[in-house]
This record gives C-alpha cells, structure tokens and sequence, in this order.
C-alpha cells in the first residue's frame, strides 16, 4: 500500500489503541513521544507506535495534542508546550511533525535533551538552520532520521541503484517534477483566537501576524513565514533522490538561476509562495538538474481548487523561451535521470525505463554499489536507536538536499538572478544580498 492510501484509510476513521499493544516487554519498550499532533503527525506516531510504547504529545493546539491521548487509551501525557514534554524522563524518542519554521529548534533542543529524533521534511526552514542541526547531531551522538520517506522505498532504490551502477551511461541531466498546488487565495480576515490554540507559540520565530485559521494546519505551507512553499514541502522528497543517483549527497550545486510565478502578487494576507517556478542548477560533476512545477499534474490540496492560468508569455519566462515541448506535455511528477546511453523515471508509482526492464535478464552483479538496505523507514530508525548506527536519511545528506530548495527559493526571491554557491563554505560567491537570505530573523524568545 503506498503512503498516500495508508494516512488515507487511518485517517478516515479514529483509531484506538488498548492498552495490550504495551504488553509485550515492558522494560525494553521505548517511549515515544509526538510533537506537532496533525495528519502528518498521527500517521508518523501510528507507524512509530510499533516499536515502543507513546508516552506523551504536544502540540500548540491542545485539542491536537489530547485527540492523541484519547487515540492511544488514555495513556500519554498531553501537552500545550513542547518544552514540558522534552522534560519528560520516559520519552526517549521523539517524533517531530510540526510546522516548518519549529523544526530546527525542537530538533536540536529534543537532541539536547538526550532524545532521539525522527524528524519530518523539510529538514529545516533556512540553510543556517541545517548547519545548526548538523552541529547539534554530532555533538550529542543523537540517532536523526528525517521523514523522507522515498528512501525506503523500493522502486526509488531500484531506479538510484541502476543510475549510480552506470545503466543509463554517463549521467548528463536529472529532471526533477513535482505537482502543482494552487496557492490562489485570499486576502483574509482575522478572526478570534480559538481558546485551544496557543497563537503566540505556534508563530515561534515567525513575525507576528492576525490569526485565521488558513495559516494553521495543512496549508500552513503556502505561507513563506513558516515554510519555503512547494520548493521545499515536496522539493525536499524529490531532489534528495536526484541527489542520490547523482552522487552529490555530500555537497550541492555550484550555479542556481530561478524564476517563479505568485499567484496572488504580494498582496496582503493571502497566500505568498510561488505555485509554479523553474530552477536550473548545476554541479561540479557536469550535471544539470532541471526543478520546476508540473503544469499538467493539478494535485488538489488543503481544498484549494482554482488554478489561475499559465499563458505563453508566463511559461516563457519560466522555463526559458526555447523551452522543450515535453515540459508543457509533462503530466506526472517524479525524477528522470538521463544520461547518454538510456533514461530512467521513477516516482511514488513505478519505476520505468530500458534498463528496468533488462533488468530480470540483466542483473546488477555481487559487486555493485547498493543503496543501505531499508524497506520501512520507520523501522529503520528505531533499528538505529537500538543499534546506534546512522539511519538511511541522517541529518548531513538531507541538509544538503533541502539546500539546493532553498538556493533555488533564494534565486526566485531576487527576481530569477543567477547565483554563484559554493558547497564547500556554504556561501554565495561575491553576493552579500544572497548571502544574507541563508537565515532569517527569528522573533524573541523562540531564537534557535
């Protein structure tokens, strides 16, 4: 069953967890604990659940936080402040599902803390923010996966395997599609603070703004104080994968140039990150990653359901006015990775391509290069917790893939300027306006 099917059907109905899913070993059993209690959340902790035993949630909106207390038997511990719950000497693993703009903190002071981490994409809102959480993972040894979850799947394994192991010739470009949500909406108006909901802490770093319910729960996405929009949400799933076949897990691209489309034009309190944007970039290895929206793949989300249209003049702009006609054909998100004897395209349904279907007959011999073994993600990092090893997504390679979303979100934020990076220092090269875009202001007292 693919991810989307399962939080589908979890979601559809509540679940309660008796008190015998603790039984088994008490003493060895690990408690969890879940911070940032929405859809993502949930299907996180149910899926940890597996492995040890929940002891606690939290999230900025109580309701969120004692719904997961009546889910699992009245057992855990139900928190408005995340703070109060890393106090807890029972949690020994957190997982962490909250918006953006909180990951990086509640990572690194959860590590701090003695807990072990299982962290959802994107790794972090800034590229400051992955040095930081890098920094914090080996100072306290902490075991750090993040939640993307493609790296336990089998078809992305099968599709970066083959790449790597030379099937497609030399690799020369990788495009990476993913699907357009609209962020047509807006402007807002503010309402009442739900008396739940503590609205100065779910902001955290963020500058302050009125509350309306659209910059909570789910589309908290389309807005730029929390998140980077598309490019990082799905970028951070999709390019860790280019990343992967490429071989570049341990730097990043060395030019960046991209332009994106606002619906709603800077306007006052309606949705303010880009729905559609093109981002060229190119490694020191020779190959060029092509990163843009999926005009012809709508995925409707967060009940948004009116696309504005892409005339020919905006496309142009976008991807550049001799762009190919595959890109306006394009119907699919997923990574293309094509080189100069064969292609291969793999996304969340398959994975397809000449050298997958040679592959029966034409094995990958015993000494190949392999992907580390996983085909749970879950399972993997509490594997690692036990055994202390690193997991199959630590914080250092995902750093470096969510990275390349934000250099691609910095390039459009300048109006679509070609920037210079240099992987090794992390910085831009002769460009103090880019340079100070790596990190954002953060608001008292919620600076990481």
């Amino acid at each position: 069953m693919k991810r989307r099917t399962f939080l589908q059907s979890c979601l559809a109905a509540p679940l309660i967890i008796p008190a015998a899913v603790y039984a088994q070993s008490p003493n060895d059993r690990i408690g969890i604990a879940l911070i940032g209690c929405g859809g993502q959340g949930t299907g996180d902790l149910r899926s940890a659940a597996r492995f040890g035993e929940v002891v606690a949630a939290a999230d900025a909106d109580l309701n969120h936080a004692e719904n997961i207390k009546k889910m699992f038997d009245g057992k855990p511990a139900a928190y408005q402040d995340y703070r109060k719950l890393l106090e807890n000497k029972d949690v020994d693993v957190v997982i962490q599902a909250t918006p953006d703009h909180w990951h990086t903190k509640i990572n690194i002071e959860a590590m701090r803390a003695g807990k072990d981490v299982y962290g959802e994409k994107p790794l972090t809102l800034t590229i400051a923010e992955g040095q930081k959480l890098c920094r914090a993972v080996d100072e306290t040894k902490r075991v750090f996966q993040t939640g993307t979850q493609q790296r336990s799947d089998k078809d992305f394994q099968t599709g970066v395997e083959l790449v790597r192991n030379g099937r497609v010739g030399k690799l020369q470009r990788v495009i990476v599609a993913l699907p357009w949500c609209s962020m047509l909406g807006g402007p807002f108006a503010a309402q009442p603070i739900p008396p739940q909901l503590d609205w100065d802490l779910y902001q955290g770093q963020a500058p302050v703004r009125p509350y309306y319910p659209q910059r909570t729960h789910s589309i908290f996405r389309w807005w730029y104080e929390y998140t980077g929009g598309m490019a990082t949400d799905w970028g951070n799933h999709h390019v860790d994968i280019a990343h992967w076949g490429m071989d570049v897990e341990n730097t990043g691209p060395v030019s960046i140039e991209a332009r994106g489309l606002f619906p709603n034009a800077g306007k006052a309190d309606c949705f303010n990150t880009p729905d559609r944007f093109y981002s060229e970039m190119k490694y020191a290895n020779g190959v060029t990653m092509h990163f843009y929206i999926v005009l012809g793949e709508q995925f409707r989300f967060g009940g948004i359901d009116t696309y504005p249209e892409t005339t020919p003049e905006e496309k142009a702009w976008l991807w550049g006015k001799d762009y190919p006609q595959e890109m306006d054909d394009n119907k699919r998100n997923g990574i293309m990775f094509i080189g100069d004897k064969g292609r291969i395209f793999v996304n969340r349904g398959a994975v397809y391509g000449k050298a997958v279907e040679e592959l029966p007959d034409n094995p990958l011999p015993s000494d190949a290069w392999r992907v580390k073994p996983s085909g749970d993600h879950m399972k993997n990092f509490f594997d690692c917790v036990r055994s202390r090893e690193e997991p199959i997504t630590p914080a250092r390679i995902e750093h470096r893939s969510v990275s390349a979303c934000h250099l691609t979100n910095i390039s459009m934020r300048l109006g679509g300027r070609k920037l210079q990076w240099n992987p090794e220092t992390e910085r831009f090269v002769n460009d103090s306006e880019a340079n100070a875009m790596l990190q954002r202001e953060q608001r008292e007292p919620y600076v990481i």
